[in-house]
């Protein structure tokens, strides 16, 4: 006999999911946002090169496609081997990094829950200053590709989470979401001060990480591709796997329980999956806040409450995002570039209060 799901809270991520899957408008909305975001970041910069050269150029690279796209032998070094390799990943970190977003939020059943919010950027940005600046593991690499930045980075988003997540839950069963996101920022500011420690201690690599930290695609290449890459394959096969036990986790961990699902189980494989995916993309580009909470919100106003809809379209949807925006943090104010965490703050930062405004009924 099928079940009811009771209503348990006032927005999206706390409310029992709309039915329906992922419609095809959707899905074929978010494909076409990542092709126009490519051919937008290869084509805009410095040198502008006409769109439509720049989409039969990219269709060159399809086994058994030749076309003449006009451009010149030039031109065509500054689409494969600079911009290219740059769009590329930013549409690989802002798919993790709005992934990560929308799964964190179903799993701790808080709106604002971000990897950024949460510590897990600050914990994987405290594992990765250890490394630059004390120079442990350094070098470390398998198949010619650099592990250590991207293990340590790991390590440390897990440590952050773990912390965030039992400091929330101190003091009682229930977890308040307003407790959690509290204990973030204090393990966020906790972190921070370790690696501001860590930087005073070592004045000769402040430039180096604060470059970092600022978040940056600028000298992205094809090795950070190759890096991110089976990270972002990992975390978005589990993840998107496991979305339809995150509309079953929204209503409480009693009825998922009853209904055959294991929630600590799953809540810890989210976790796990969430962390790496967030320590892939904060090892290749720094740390770039908000991602995690402008797009699978916006997805949920457009698109529909469930995780089988938040979730796939986060990841189509956040790599769009993060590609575009990078357009815009390298011709706003050219030939100087912005650094890309600095425009995701000044669009986050207005976007969280909005956010905050209408959660405040859960945060209460």
């Amino acid at each position: 006999m099928p079940r009811t799901l009771k209503k348990v809270g006032p927005v999206g991520v706390a409310t029992p999911p709309r039915p329906g899957g992922l419609r095809k408008r959707w899905l074929a909305a978010g494909v076409l946002a990542v092709l126009v975001a490519l051919v937008a970041g290869v084509s805009l910069g410095p040198v502008s090169l006409p769109p439509g050269s720049v989409a039969i150029e990219l269709l060159n690279l399809l086994p058994g496609v030749r076309l003449d796209s006009g451009l010149t032998e030039r031109e065509v070094a500054i689409v494969t081997e600079l911009r290219l390799p740059r769009a590329v990943l930013g549409l690989l970190v802002g798919g993790l990094l709005a992934l990560a977003g929308g799964a964190y939020q179903g799993v701790f059943r808080n709106p604002l829950a971000d990897p950024y919010l949460l510590g897990v950027a600050a914990g994987a940005g405290l594992a990765v200053t250890v490394v630059l600046t004390l120079g442990v593991g350094a070098g470390g690499s398998l198949s010619g590709l650099p592990v250590t930045i991207p293990l340590a980075a790991f390590v440390g988003s897990l440590g952050a989470v773990t912390m965030t997540y039992l400091l929330g839950a101190a003091g009682g069963r229930s977890r308040s979401p307003a407790a959690l996101i509290l204990a973030g920022v204090a393990v966020s500011a906790f972190l921070s001060a370790g690696q501001t420690y860590l930087l005073q201690r070592h004045a000769d690599s402040i430039q180096q990480v604060y470059s970092w930290l600022l978040g940056r695609l600028a000298t992205a290449g094809w090795q950070d591709v190759r890096l991110v890459l089976p990270y972002f394959l990992l975390t978005s096969l589990v993840i998107l796997l496991l979305r339809r036990e995150l509309d079953v986790l929204s209503v409480g961990d009693d009825e998922a329980a009853s209904l055959g699902l294991h929630p600590q189980r799953s809540r810890y494989l989210l976790i796990a999956a969430a962390s790496l995916g967030t320590a892939a993309a904060v090892s290749a580009s720094g740390l770039i806040g908000f991602v995690g909470i402008i797009v699978p919100h916006t997805v949920r106003l457009l698109a529909g409450s469930s995780y089988r809809v938040i979730l796939p379209l986060s990841l189509l949807f956040g790599g769009a995002f993060l590609a575009l925006t990078d357009v815009v943090a390298r011709t706003a104010s050219a030939p100087q570039e912005i650094p890309i965490g600095v425009v995701t703050a000044l669009l986050g930062g207005p976007f969280f209060v909005l956010v905050l405004r209408s959660a405040r009924r859960v945060l209460t």
